[in-house]
């Protein structure tokens, strides 16, 4: 037989005050135990595409490796997921987080392209040098053919690139 207790909302109460600080109840700490699915090919699929694009960001070229990701062209969830070096891209953290938003898209020739939206945006020096600067510019690619991006999971991903633009 299984139980499983649910605890929410105690208080500890001040018996000095012999009240509740409204800001203490408000900001206090509180937890909830929960079930997550963790990746477990994560790790060997960070370190292998991190590998075939030789530790730098296929976009700027950053070379700390503790600022990459490797970013799915297809997510891991849908059927042509796979966690293979093909369904990757090395990627630092600026450019994953704007490439898994749709501000930034590849398409299936390796040309990079930037919402229209964003390059008539005014900012400051991120922006500018960091993103708008990337688009027509081609994906650094892996020495290794072999290890390219699959031009169709490209395909489908730059399409939907183009339907958030």
């Amino acid at each position: 037989m299984v139980f499983t207790v649910a605890v929410d909302d105690i208080r500890v109460i001040n018996k000095e005050l012999e009240q509740i600080n409204e800001d203490a109840t408000y900001y206090r700490r509180s937890y909830l135990t929960s079930n997550i699915l963790t990746r477990v090919h994560q790790r060997s699929f960070r370190e292998r595409v991190l590998m075939a694009y030789q530790n730098q960001c296929s976009l700027c070229k950053l070379k700390h490796i503790e600022l990459l990701d490797a970013a799915h062209i297809i997510a891991d969830k849908e059927d042509i997921g796979d966690p293979i070096v093909q369904n990757g891209l090395a990627l630092c953290k600026i450019h994953h987080a704007a490439f898994d938003n749709n501000f930034i898209g590849i398409n299936p020739d390796y040309i990079i392209k930037i919402q229209t939206d964003l390059l008539t945006e005014t900012d400051g020096p991120m922006l500018r040098y960091g993103i708008q600067s990337l688009n027509n510019s081609r994906l650094i690619l892996p020495a290794d053919k072999r290890n390219w991006p699959d031009k169709v999971r490209l395909e489908i991903r730059f399409s939907e690139f183009l339907k958030t633009g």
